[in-house]
This record gives C-alpha cells, sequence and structure tokens, in this order.
C-alpha cells in the first residue's frame, strides 16, 4: 500500500511562487478569480429570486416581475429559456432541447452555480470548481452555435480558458482561503481537492 507524503505550508507557498513568480501577477490572478467567482455566485442568486437582470422578465422584455413566477425558488426553471432557445441549425439542437426545463437539469446547473461560485470566490478547491467551470463554459459554448461575432471563439471559450488558468496557477492562495485548504487532511492526502 502506498503511502502519501503531507506537503508541508513551506512547499506551498514554494510551489505557488514558483508557479507565478510575481506578486502583482497573483493578485492580478485573484482578482479575476474574485470577478469569475461573483459571476457564478450572481447568477445562481439571480435565477434563484428572479432579481430581473437575466431573469424574471417577460418573453416580450416589457415589465419586471422580481421574485416572481420565474424564480427557481417558485418553480421556474434556471435551465429552460436558454436551453429552448438553442438554434435549430445547432448540431446537438435536439439534445439540448430535450434537457430544457428538466427538474434534474435544473437541479445539475443551479448546484453547479453555486459550487463554482463559492469555489472561485473563495479560493477553495480551485482543481475542480476550475474544472466545473470549464465544463459548463463548454457545454455552453456549444450551445451558442453557430457563433454570431466569430466563428469559433466567444465568451465561453474564454472564460473556459479563465477557469482552466485560475485552477492551475494556485489563485486561490492570494486574497482566498486556498492555503488554509491546501492544510486540510483530506486535501493534502487527495490532491484533486486542491
Amino acid at each position: 500500500m502506498a503511502t502519501t507524503t503531507p506537503v508541508s505550508v513551506t512547499h506551498i507557498t514554494a510551489a505557488q511562487d514558483e508557479v507565478v513568480r510575481t506578486s502583482m501577477a497573483r493578485k492580478a490572478l485573484a482578482l479575476l478569480r474574485i470577478g469569475y467567482g461573483l459571476t457564478f455566485l450572481w447568477a445562481f442568486f439571480d435565477k434563484l429570486l428572479a432579481l430581473g437582470y437575466a431573469t424574471g422578465w417577460n418573453q416580450a422584455q416589457t415589465s419586471l416581475d422580481r421574485f416572481g413566477s420565474a424564480a427557481w425558488y417558485h418553480g421556474g426553471s434556471p435551465t429552460y429559456g436558454f436551453l429552448s432557445s438553442v438554434n435549430p441549425n445547432n448540431w446537438f439542437h435536439g439534445a439540448y432541447t430535450s434537457m430544457a426545463g428538466a427538474t434534474w437539469a435544473d437541479w445539475l446547473f443551479m448546484l453547479g452555480l453555486l459550487g463554482i461560485g463559492i469555489s472561485l470566490t473563495f479560493g477553495v478547491a480551485m482543481r475542480i470548481g476550475g474544472a466545473a467551470a470549464c465544463a459548463m463554459y463548454v457545454l455552453m459554448w456549444a450551445a451558442s452555435f453557430p457563433l454570431v461575432n466569430n466563428p469559433v471563439i466567444d465568451d465561453h471559450v474564454l472564460g473556459a480558458i479563465s477557469a482552466v488558468v485560475l485552477a492551475l496557477t494556485l489563485a486561490g492562495d492570494t486574497w482566498g482561503f486556498g492555503r488554509w485548504w491546501s492544510r486540510i487532511e483530506l486535501v493534502r492526502t487527495h490532491p484533486a481537492l486542491r
């Protein structure tokens, strides 16, 4: 049976310095991480409560019903609007529209938004949060085809790349709880949780 050698705090700090060499770069990555994290948390709360930014407007965009029937807690579907409007020319049109409004898709999407938002905002479980954010962005990118402004790249691709960079650069250690998280025994023995 193989044994796992715990990683010392000094080793973690040295590892971060090796990955990102300057304090300014670490701070810039922390700002990017927090910005993306708050974006995911905002999307979660907007869909949960129908705060009126992306959720709560009627189909004609003429009236607003904050905290109304579009809110997930009132039975609204956080996936229906986006997935039901996938372009018919999209290769995955049938797959995406069949998921629109499904209870399992709504729960998975909302738990994903919340988990990614917490992970990125607070800098914990960055590898899992970054991988989940990348997967969510790639799925939303595929649902957006054909793209309007560029044949391949849009903000979803940039979000996916950013999530990977944040996960690989220990971005949770600066202005986050990443160093504290890395000291937890379970995380030390299972580095994928880092």
